[in-house]
């Protein structure tokens, strides 16, 4: 999930239909909720959290230690001029990278991966016995041949992944997946997605590599 800060309501839902079209979920804030929002959020919301993309607003310098007080996201600055004064200040404020408006969201993703494979060690491509994930946007391999899975199935496979190895709960998976106040989907849709990629799987692995436990939540073995 993406986060967008920035006090002009044209920039974050702009972002946010950006990121939408890409399968990816995102929201936007205008700076004080959004302090509102990260210093009371549950732990859960703010894992979900893949970047947070700091805009126009007043005294932004203060928001990037806040953003990097409840989670490990990098911070993007995203500026409307050229300035060398205004880019040191953002560095010096704690921001992980500055760029300059417009920026497509395939390049702010690309930046983020970037950020990722440098900082937490993150590959672009996992191999799990007999298959292949991706994290750049590309369909999974079993044993060389593409499986094609719909967009969220393949962002929910990629995120337990990403986290194999540990239980995962539903509401994880739809804020990752979703975004936080994505108030016109249902949380248990995540159910039906994840049941029809377990089938997929299934059918083509000959067996189930997500273990679902009633109140534990799912876990990628």
């Amino acid at each position: 999930m993406y986060v967008i800060v920035d006090d002009r309501d044209l920039v974050t839902t702009g972002y946010r239909t950006g990121f939408d079209r890409e399968g990816v979920a995102a929201m936007g804030f205008k700076p004080g909720d959004f302090h509102d929002w990260i210093s009371a959020a549950d732990d859960p919301d703010v894992s979900a959290i893949e970047a947070v993309l700091l805009g126009d607003c007043a005294e932004r310098e203060r928001y990037p230690r806040l953003a990097k007080s409840r989670c490990q996201a990098p911070v993007i600055a995203m500026n409307d001029t050229n300035s060398l004064e205004q880019t040191l200040g953002l560095f010096a404020a704690g921001v992980d990278d500055v760029v300059r408006k417009p920026i497509h969201v395939k390049e702010i993703m690309a930046r983020v991966g970037a950020f990722n494979r440098r900082t937490l060690e993150r590959a672009e491509m996992c191999e799990i016995d007999e298959m292949r994930i991706y994290f750049d946007g590309r369909d999974p391999e079993i044993r060389g041949e593409t499986l094609m899975l719909p967009r969220r199935e393949r962002r929910i496979l990629e995120y337990m992944v990403r986290n194999r190895g540990k239980r995962v709960q539903r509401a994880q998976i739809f804020n990752a997946i979703y975004g936080v106040f994505n108030e016109n989907v249902d949380e248990c849709v995540v159910e039906s997605h994840i049941s029809k990629l377990r089938k997929k799987l299934r059918t083509e692995l000959g067996y189930d590599p997500i273990d679902s436990k009633r109140y534990l939540g799912y876990m990628f073995r």
